[in-house]
């Protein structure tokens, strides 16, 4: 049977046990040299009823699941590679409670499951910067995240609605080379060392820099080709404008207010990494490929639920964000 090519193909492909372990196997070890996930050594047999080998250095068992996002879930791969699937292919994201009424598990398992996705789903970035083309053209822009007031219970817009403006919302950052990819972040406030900070980082010296009017991107022109659009005069001045990122900041809101409806600061850099993934491979791909790339990334990722409800220290805890809340038991 071919690989599936869209949601209903892949719910049956992966309804057969033997062919999720074995798709799942080829992404995880794309080479074919199956290594033990804890010495890094190819010494060991398989024990092919219960789809586990046996390392004869470690001397101990290791699954496939083992050292990927997928470690010490008790769901099989048919739930995962279904819930993946609807996650890295749906322009708006999906809701946990959509999840767990689709693959049949309970919210909170379906939450956890799209939060551990996530991580899979994040660009390290590997040091590159954007802008080192000849030709490169990139916009800057923030934003403000944070849930509608009326789209909250009483009770939790008492809690969280304390002021107006911007005061309950978490500022994020876009980075975007045009033809090419995003870059978001959370950042702890629109402030000059904050912003030109993040550019510094990600944007090659000597770039085209695109910005609106706000005061903290001044003084970049010293080290960018750096021209304004005042929002206030103009949206569009030739080639300067922030249009591109006006686009994707229309996308996100679109996914947290409308499908994730509430999300908290604490965990909003997950969705950012989310939305990034699709929009940056919405072209020249389709649902199978970006499938596959997603599932590229599993390996050497792992996220606990204590560290994700903040029970233990994790250094993902260093960047705030928005989050879609469990229910509870």
């Amino acid at each position: 049977m071919k690989a599936p090519d869209t949601l209903q193909e892949a719910i049956v492909y992966f309804a057969d046990p033997d062919r999720a372990f074995e798709y799942a196997k080829r992404f995880r070890w794309p080479d074919g040299n199956v290594v033990c996930p804890r010495c890094g050594k190819t010494k060991h047999s398989f024990l092919k009823t219960r789809r586990l080998w046996f390392c004869y250095i470690c001397q101990k068992q290791f699954s496939l699941k083992l050292g990927t996002v997928f470690e010490d879930s008790a769901l099989g791969l048919d739930k995962w590679m279904t819930g993946f699937w609807m996650l890295v292919n749906c322009k708006n994201g999906v809701s946990s409670c959509e999840l767990a009424r689709t693959l049949g598990i309970t919210q909170k398992a379906a939450w956890f499951m799209l939060q551990r996705l996530r991580l899979a789903l994040r660009d390290d970035f590997f040091g590159s910067k954007l802008g080192s083309g000849p030709d490169s053209e990139i916009e800057v822009d923030e934003t403000f995240i944070g849930g509608k007031a009326r789209n909250m219970h009483l009770s939790e817009r008492k809690r969280r609605i304390t002021g107006t403006g911007t005061k309950d919302k978490t500022a994020v950052m876009g980075i975007l080379e045009r033809g090419g990819k995003v870059r978001t972040t959370v950042v702890p406030n629109r402030r000059k060392k904050a912003l030109q900070d993040e550019v510094y980082k990600h944007v090659t010296a000597g770039a085209a820099l695109y910005s609106d009017a706000l005061l903290s991107y001044e003084g970049l022109a010293s080290d960018y080709a750096h021209k304004v659009v005042d929002h206030a005069v103009a949206y569009v001045d030739g080639r300067v404008h922030t249009n591109g990122l006006e686009n994707y900041w229309s996308l996100l809101k679109r996914g947290v207010s409308g499908t994730y409806v509430s999300v908290e600061p604490f965990h909003l850099f997950r969705y950012l990494d989310e939305q990034s993934f699709r929009y940056n491979n919405r072209r020249d791909m389709n649902d199978s490929q970006r499938f596959q790339l997603a599932m590229s990334q599993i390996g050497g990722k792992r996220l606990t639920y204590s560290e994700l409800t903040g029970k233990e220290q994790s250094p993902y805890h260093e960047a705030t964000g928005t989050r879609e809340t469990p229910i509870p038991f």
